[in-house]
Formats: structure tokens, C-alpha cells, sequence
């Protein structure tokens, strides 16, 4: 849904006299200037080469503004597998890495009233994480700084639509899940760094507003859990009441069986333990397989 022209103007002014307009602005900013849509289109057909490295630099900071396009095709299919592919063949340096992260925060902190501007920044975000990751370029303080942000994000997600045939995907809290794996695998973060990550899955686990997962959400959730687990941030003690307090969350007993949202609750969870299980059972690792007692346990004590 497109602001009209009024309203626009208003959230304008608002934006601009807090210094960040991002996603309020994107969507006329897309497609980029000198680049129309036929022109990305045929980019994306040749596998977005770009042989100058500050044209494709200016670019990719410049299909930021693509993540909040209304159109499918231009935020996923062209904004973000171009800036996806470039990071993944390590083809953006880290000057051009550190500008777009911060317009992509920028975006996290503007108003998105279509709804897709902050999945997407959070999507990329974890493509971002991922360069540092393996090679790494942020100083101690920047990852700090990402992982609050990140886990700031997945905490924040209140719009749980994930695919719509006509506008595509949204997916914030499948997306802020990639993000906090990406960090998760960083073996620079470390256990209190961990823990917040781990804690932050647990208010999207089962959350509050008792929405019924149905787009794979548990299973990116389950990712950051298995990761931090890895790293052996907790022993089973540990995990076993960590997933005990998961059950708690389901809220009032006596809305057991009687109330939709109690429902859907206890379908995320069960979702969500058993994503956990399958990949803790799967796994050779001794850290991993501390998290089986505690699923199990769990599920078993679930009304």
C-alpha cells in the first residue's frame, strides 16, 4: 500500500527530522537512478557481473532501496540475490560492507508500513554477518553493536505474514532467525554474546501474540539454538531448564485445549522442539546432543 501524497509528506518531515527517512523514502528510489527495471532484469540474466568494482559498489548500496519495493520481483528476485551473490563470491570490499550495513540499520529504524523493508534489511543483514564470518572486518565493538541489533529485531517482530501470492515474501521472523544463525556460527561472538542470541529465539518460539507458524518459521529458529549449543555455552542442566521455561510461555493452564491462541502457541512449540531434536539427534556432537534430555523432557510435560 502506497502512502498518499499528504501522508507521505508528513512521514517525510517526521523522518527526516530524526535523520533517518529509509524505508519511508525506498520505494521511489527504486529502481536506481540510471538502472531501470529492463536493465536489472538483464543484469540478473547475465548472473549480475559487473567488471567495474565501483560501479557494481555503488550498486549495491544503491538496491538497499529495492528491499522495501512493493514488487516481488525487484526486492527479492534482483535486490536481494544481487546483493546476496556479490557478498557470497566476496565481492564487495569491506568500506562498501560497513556503508550498506548502515543503511540497512537505518532502515531497521524507519517506519516500514508495507512491511517489507525490515525483513528484508534483516535478511541482508545476515548476508552481511556472514562476509565477517568468514573473513572477518568488523572490530569487536561493530559485531557487538550487530548483535544487539539483531537480537533487538527478532524480539521486535510483530508482523508474522510470510508468503502472499501477489506480494511475495515478508518472513521477519524467519529472517531475523538467518541473522542471529549467521552470528551464531561467528566464533569471535562469545558465551554472554551467545546467550542473548539463544535467549532472544525463545520470545519468537512461542510467541506471545499466539500466531500459528505455517512458513517454516521453527526450523530457522532452531538454527541459532543447535549453533550456540555447538559452542557449549550450556551443559544439559542448563539446556534442560532453559526448555522447561519454553512451556511456561504457553501461558494459563486453564486455557488448555479452550483458547486459539493457547493453540497456537503449543503448535509453535511442538514445531519448534521437534526442529530442535531432529538436528541435536542428527548430530555426532557431544555439545549438540546435551540439548536432547531438555527437548525431550519438555515435550513430554506439554498438556
Amino acid at each position: 500500500m502506497r502512502h498518499p501524497p499528504i501522508l507521505l509528506s508528513t512521514v517525510m518531515t517526521v523522518c527526516l527530522s530524526f535523520g533517518a527517512c529509509a524505508s519511508a523514502s525506498a520505494a521511489q528510489a527504486c529502481p536506481p537512478d540510471g538502472w531501470p527495471v529492463e536493465r536489472l532484469e538483464s543484469l540478473k540474466q547475465g548472473g549480475f557481473v559487473i567488471a567495474d568494482a565501483n560501479e557494481r559498489a555503488a550498486l549495491a548500496l544503491a538496491l538497499t532501496d529495492c528491499l522495501a519495493a512493493p514488487d516481488p520481483g525487484l526486492r527479492d528476485g534482483i535486490a536481494f540475490e544481487a546483493l546476496s551473490g556479490w557478498m557470497r563470491k566476496g565481492e564487495l570490499p569491506p568500506e562498501t560492507l560497513r556503508a550498506m550495513r548502515e543503511r540497512l540499520y537505518a532502515m531497521l529504524g524507519a517506519p516500514d508500513a508495507d512491511g517489507y523493508a525490515w525483513p528484508f534489511a534483516a535478511l541482508v543483514l545476515s548476508e552481511v554477518a556472514r562476509t565477517d564470518r568468514l573473513a572477518p572486518w568488523m572490530t569487536p565493538a561493530e559485531r557487538s553493536t550487530m548483535v544487539l541489533r539483531a537480537v533487538a529485531y527478532l524480539e521486535s517482530v510483530r508482523d508474522y505474514r510470510g508468503f502472499e501470492p501477489d506480494e511475495g515474501w515478508r518472513h521477519g521472523v524467519a529472517h531475523g532467525a538467518d541473522w542471529l544463525m549467521q552470528l551464531s556460527l561467528n566464533p569471535a561472538l562469545d558465551g554472554p554474546q551467545l546467550h542473548r542470541i539463544v535467549d532472544a529465539v525463545a520470545t519468537q518460539a512461542v510467541p506471545a501474540t499466539g500466531v500459528a507458524y505455517v512458513f517454516g518459521e521453527p526450523q530457522r529458529l532452531a538454527a541459532p539454538v543447535v549453533y550456540a549449543a555447538q559452542r557449549g555455552i550450556r551443559d544439559e542442566a542448563g539446556w534442560t531448564a532453559w526448555f522447561a521455561a519454553l512451556v511456561t510461555r504457553l501461558g494459563d493452564p486453564s486455557l488448555a485445549w479452550r483458547d486459539p491462541q493457547w493453540l497456537a502457541r503449543r503448535h509453535d512449540l511442538v514445531a519448534f522442539l521437534q526442529a530442535v531434536y531432529v538436528e541435536a539427534d542428527q548430530s555426532a556432537d557431544k555439545r549438540v546432543r546435551t540439548l536432547l534430555p531438555g527437548v525431550v523432557a519438555a515435550l513430554k510435560t506439554l498438556p
